[in-house]
């Protein structure tokens, strides 16, 4: 048996706190918990995963989100309920500022799973993925 719960948020350095969170909240519909401009970081939620973003230090150089050369974060992948759900977030990704979609909805595998991946404006590698269920 495991010896933890599940997940109780997940911290993401983010190269742009405002648009990460904003990003998160008008494209995804999440809502913004916490604030702290000392540190600085927000705290979002979709009411089942929860997320603290934290504002990487601009005052040197910032090395960008390299999934294959750094040890950590691959990807973070979000569920959606439904296809429909899929391609009208697709496109609303698409016209998004900032996002660069890496591929639009396609099938995992032999279906009837799909799924897209995008970089999100502050820099993190994400894929919403709807089950074909």
């Amino acid at each position: 048996m495991a010896e933890t719960l599940g997940l109780n948020h997940l911290g993401l350095a983010v190269a742009d706190l405002n648009k990460t969170t904003a990003f998160f909240v008008d494209v995804l519909g999440w809502r913004e918990t916490a604030r702290d401009e000392s540190y600085p970081r927000t705290t979002i939620t979709d009411d089942r995963m929860r997320l603290t973003l934290w504002q990487v230090d601009t005052a040197g150089p910032v090395n960008g989100f390299d999934r294959r050369r750094n040890v950590g974060l691959h990807h973070l992948a979000l569920e959606v309920a439904s296809e429909a759900y899929l391609l009208r977030l697709a496109d609303k990704l698409a016209a998004y500022p900032d996002v660069q979609v890496e591929f639009l909805p396609e099938f995992m595998g032999t279906g009837p799973r799909k799924h897209m991946m995008f970089s999100e404006p502050g820099g993190i590698r994400m894929e919403l993925v709807w089950m074909g269920n």
